[in-house]
């Protein structure tokens, strides 16, 4: 009989991912489920451990897709909102460890293998250099990964997803120009996520003049770019190219010469990557003026691993 150590969850804004991890650190008997079904993340636990016969467990690490500063967190895109305190005794658990989701996506980049990267444009990686995670899903995450001085890495939380989204160029200037009169403020994530998406599809429609024959999900913009549709495919290029600049950014602030590593739902699906493999992205993110030649030497990657914050979650139980 397997001995499991502990639970991990990936918490989104739309879903919820679980598993029990094993000595090995190995993800067992995973599950997805969408956070609307359930009341609260404890409902959600519970629910999956009695599924899975579990009747108590010691440990638990759980990425969540929000800020991670008190006892009190309350999910960004998702109606949920707990006590770490609460939780930990309503589970009986002995160790509950809550993490901004970024940081878990970082800390597994060590680990990916080069099957479970795409290599987008040029440049190496240095070892032991700073590395980016940026990702759009339902939100946008980021976190940066830095080595530490015992051989290890520290995955640090932030909230840049939320910085002022620029925007260099006159199409993206009228599109965000016109998103700033509905929002006042507009992140990034406002324009480089599945809600970005949405955003920049139906403000493309006002700029063109034109009405949308229904509302139209993320999934349906991006199946409808890949299908030909010039205004999906249009605006999913749009948002592309502007992760490519704020990934620039990124990639400048932190000097991740460890490379720049894209996660997310998004960018990885079927259909998409290759989508993304033909964007202005790379471009884009080199196009730094006197410091192209600087952004020229780090490597961007997308990651196609299959539940990688798993990876940086069981190094935490």
């Amino acid at each position: 009989m397997t001995e499991y150590t502990g639970l991990i969850a990936d918490v989104g804004g739309t879903n919820a991912r679980f598993a029990l991890c094993d000595k090995e650190g190995r993800a067992l008997c995973s599950e997805t489920v969408l956070c609307r079904d359930y009341a609260g993340i404890g409902d959600a636990i519970k629910a999956y451990l009695q599924k899975n016969g579990i009747s108590r467990l010691n440990a638990a690490a759980l990425a969540v897709a929000c800020p991670v500063l008190d006892d009190v967190v309350s999910m960004t895109n998702c109606d949920w909102t707990f006590s770490i305190k609460e939780l930990k005794n309503a589970l009986g658990l002995e160790r509950l460890q809550v993490v901004n989701d970024f940081v878990a996506q970082a800390l597994a980049v060590p680990a990916l293998t080069d099957a479970e990267k795409i290599k987008v444009g040029g440049g190496e990686p240095r070892d032991r250099s700073p590395v980016v995670v940026v990702g759009p899903g339902t939100g946008l995450g980021v976190s940066i990964l830095v080595p530490d001085s015992a051989g290890g890495w520290i995955a640090l939380p932030g909230e840049g997803g939320h910085a002022t989204m620029p925007a260099p160029f006159p199409e993206e200037e009228r599109v965000i120009s016109a998103l700033r009169q509905e929002y006042g403020h507009v992140s990034a994530e406002r324009v480089i996520s599945g809600t970005g998406l949405i955003n920049l599809y139906k403000t493309l429609l006002t700029l063109h003049r034109e009405k949308a024959d229904e509302p139209l999900q993320p999934e349906d913009i991006s199946a409808r770019a890949l299908a030909g549709d010039p205004l999906c495919r249009e605006a999913v290029q749009m948002m592309f190219g502007l992760l490519g600049t704020f990934a620039g950014n990124l990639a400048l602030t932190a000097g991740s010469f460890g490379g720049v590593y894209i996660a997310g739902g998004i960018v990885p699906r079927p259909g998409l990557i290759d989508l993304f493999k033909e964007s202005a992205f790379r471009i884009r993110f080199e196009a730094k003026g006197r410091f192209a030649s600087y952004l020229s030497r780090i490597p961007t990657y997308v990651m196609t691993a299959e539940y990688p914050a798993f990876r940086g979650l069981a190094q935490l139980i």
